[in-house]
């Protein structure tokens, strides 16, 4: 049995991150797939490589938390910088998510005019950069110290915020913004899905002016690939790729780590999984009932992924607003991701697209099991509207697709382990049950997407400087 200091489980974002600043101990990284990244890796399929999931890349600028853990290992990115972050398409409606603050404002008001919108928009971007210039931002549980540590945090929230902090999204949207259309709401709601996985509904302010206002920040597309940056960023890192972590086994010391290849022996586990699905890894009954206690995230990504050939200028991403729900799905919008047309992985015998929308996790696990004509049926009504409605809004025709297949929880189960994508929301109800990277346990840590901060590069790198702080001091 091979005794190893650090045992990190899932190559998501949070464990790639943890697992790079940790390289000097001795530390593997197990990653169930063949490709890198968990739900935003890359992959290779009928001759094309694709992004597993429909996103820009942000928050590699100077004093934000990704630039700052990257210097850190001395890691440079492959990419380049958006002057369009995204454009959104509703009806006759385009507004282009740009940096330029004013500029943003004119086009907005020529598409969803409001008295107010000045006053709403530089709110949401005063309290982004707030919190970007916070300096004890930290969440954990289980210690005086961590605790401690905590307080400091929600007494600068509060000492910057005020009773911000405590606001909710839909009363500030409803004081700044009274009597929006509905256009303009569904033009918000639809931005707020995406990043936070939730609507203003149950947002708060805080999270809402960060969700809304990552454009005005430098916004990236990522050459060869999401992948390609966890591909460079691991190079020396000790990962076993095809390697899937089966039981763990809780010891008076450590961990007894049992994978499809191998036995191990860690001192401490980080877990890249969901708190959801972590239970399953283990046979103690304390830790079970640990996880017992995080409800499962019954949402998921429906994802469309296709081959384009065409001679029309178009931009990385697009977010396309319709004006009901997309068929067997939770959201009115998608996003797209089309390939830079000189990347030479991405591009190579016409641009890769991924497209991706919301839906619920078991609805497709449950169809599939009932009945897998009936799933796949169901698969093409969902892949025919949203299809229709790209080719109707970016002006493309039918014989410019030369390849298309789609993904459900079903997939991205078989793939990296988890049936839902996109991670779980933080919102008003539930934002006083929010977990942190540290359990209970000595040696086990949660990182990723359903712990503190959440979502996105930004938010999961916020929980793993935390973490990692714990780690180490």
């Amino acid at each position: 049995m091979k005794k190893i200091d650090v045992a990190v489980v899932g190559s998501g974002i949070g464990g790639s991150l943890f697992a790079k600043l940790n390289n000097d101990k001795n530390l593997i990284l197990f990653e169930k797939d063949s490709n890198l990244g968990g739900c935003a890796s890359t992959f290779k399929r009928f001759g094309h490589h694709f992004n597993t999931g429909a996103t820009t890349f942000v928050g590699y600028e100077q004093g934000h938390i990704l630039k700052n853990m990257f210097d850190k290992v001395g890691f440079v990115p492959d990419i380049t910088k958006s002057n369009i972050a995204f454009r959104t398409i509703q009806n006759d409606k385009i507004v282009d998510r740009i940096k330029d603050f004013d500029e943003f404002l004119e086009n907005l008001d020529k598409n969803y005019y409001h008295e107010n919108n000045r006053v709403f928009w530089q709110k949401i971007k005063e309290i982004d950069e707030k919190f970007w210039q916070l300096k004890s931002v930290y969440f954990s549980k289980y210690s005086l110290i961590a605790y401690a540590k905590t307080a400091n945090f929600v007494f600068e929230l509060l000492k910057n915020y005020g009773f911000d902090v405590l606001v909710s999204a839909e009363s500030f949207i409803n004081k700044y913004l009274p009597n929006i259309s509905k256009e303009y709401k569904a033009f918000i709601d639809a931005q707020l899905l995406i990043t936070l996985q939730t609507t203003s509904k149950n947002a708060t302010l805080l999270s809402m002016s960060l969700g809304l206002a990552y454009p005005f920040h430098d916004v990236f597309y990522v050459n060869k690939g999401m992948g390609n940056i966890f591909d460079d960023l691991l190079k020396d890192v000790d990962v076993r790729k095809k390697e899937e972590i089966k039981k763990i086994l809780k010891k008076p010391y450590g961990f007894e780590v049992q994978t499809s290849k191998d036995v191990y022996f860690a001192k401490n586990v980080v877990l890249n999984s969901t708190l959801f699905d972590s239970k399953k890894l283990f046979d103690d009954k304390d830790i079970q009932k640990y996880y017992d206690k995080f409800e499962f995230n019954d949402q998921s990504a429906f994802v469309i992924y296709l081959v384009l050939n065409t001679d029309k200028k178009l931009l990385n991403h697009y977010q396309i607003i319709l004006d009901k729900e997309i068929k067997n799905c939770i959201s009115n919008s998608f996003f797209v991701s089309i390939a830079n047309e000189n990347d030479e992985k991405l591009a190579k015998n016409g641009l890769s697209v991924t497209v991706s929308t919301h839906t619920k996790a078991k609805f497709w696990n449950e169809l599939k099991s009932e009945s897998y004509t009936k799933y796949e049926l169901e698969k093409d009504k969902t892949v025919n509207e949203i299809l229709r409605n790209l080719k109707e809004k970016l002006d493309l025709k039918d014989n410019e697709i030369s390849l298309n297949f789609s993904a459900t929880s079903s997939s991205f189960n078989k793939y990296i382990n988890r049936i839902n994508c996109g991670g779980k929301a933080i919102n008003i109800s539930n934002i006083t049950q929010l977990a942190s990277a540290k359990t209970p346990f000595k040696g086990l840590y949660n990182i990723g997407d359903t712990v503190f901060a959440g979502q996105g590069w930004p938010g999961v790198a916020l929980g793993v400087d935390v973490l990692n702080k714990e780690f180490n001091d």
